[in-house]
């Protein structure tokens, strides 16, 4: 009788726990067996899933805005990040006098500009979307003060900004500010907004644009949406401070206000 051991020669990769441990092993590093990362490919398109919501909010919803300069403090200071309420006037309403609001200037406070590189723009939309960029050079940030039929002057007798007749005690000023070192007295135009920083001696606002072709106002149309929310930084965040400055000021009157009224 023949004792000696028989031997059979298998195939590895009929070995069930073989296979099992090349399976463990590639789910361990993340690679596939035919080489892709399906790790990677998650991460990739989470990523780019979030960039495109991102994108789709900020153009419909809610879009963050860099602030440039300091026209507009102490309300908003140089660096911080703004969301802007960009259905706050979608369904009928209208800026009111207090509203911190973001504009496109094209046509008011800036000439057409022509054409720039198209990837270049769509680069720089897209930062600027998400607030990594600052906004276009037409974007502005102002508060209103004036809307459709107001008569607005500066300065007064006790040298405050009035409206309609009623004097307006901005409070939102730059401390040691003047409401204008330049007289003013204007009507607005109906669906038009006449608007100034809170920096006043920082600010170019309507008051640099009476001698240009619309008088320094700001058509409705025009108006990306209302500066609700203070973002960034951290040590910042606050809702854009409301004001109560307006409060007493009447409607303009039905008939307009008399010929008088000039830029």
């Amino acid at each position: 009788m023949d004792t000696e051991a028989q031997h059979t020669e298998r195939d590895p990769s009929s070995d069930p726990e073989e296979g099992s441990r090349s399976a463990r092993v590639s789910e361990e590093d993340g690679t596939a067996p035919d080489g892709a990362s399906p790790s990677w490919r998650r991460t990739a398109l989470v990523g780019g899933a979030c960039v495109v919501f991102l994108m789709l909010l900020s153009h419909f919803v809610v879009q963050p805005f860099l602030i440039p300069s300091g026209s507009m403090e102490p309300t908003l200071q140089v660096g911080d990040r703004i969301l802007v309420n960009k259905l706050a006037y979608r369904f009928g309403s209208e800026p009111a006098r207090g509203d911190v609001v973001v504009f496109d200037g094209t046509g008011s406070f800036v000439r057409e500009q022509p054409e720039g590189n198209p990837v270049t723009g769509l680069l720089h939309d897209g930062a600027a979307a998400l607030g990594l960029a600052e906004p276009d050079e037409t974007d502005f940030v102002k508060r209103v003060v004036g809307i459709g039929g107001d008569r607005v002057i500066c300065c007064g007798k006790d040298g405050r900004l009035t409206v309609n007749g009623v004097p307006v005690a901005e409070r939102y000023l730059m401390p040691g500010d003047q409401p204008s070192s330049v007289p003013f007295d204007i009507v607005v135009p109906q669906d038009g907004l006449w608007v100034m920083g809170d920096h006043r001696s920082q600010s170019s606002d309507s008051r640099d644009h009476l001698g240009s072709p619309g008088g320094g106002m700001v058509p409705v149309d025009r108006v990306v949406g209302r500066a609700d929310w203070i973002a960034w930084p951290f040590g910042r965040w606050s809702t854009v401070p409301a004001t109560d400055a307006f409060g007493a000021v009447p409607a303009a009157p039905a008939g307009g206000h008399g010929a008088g009224a000039h830029g």
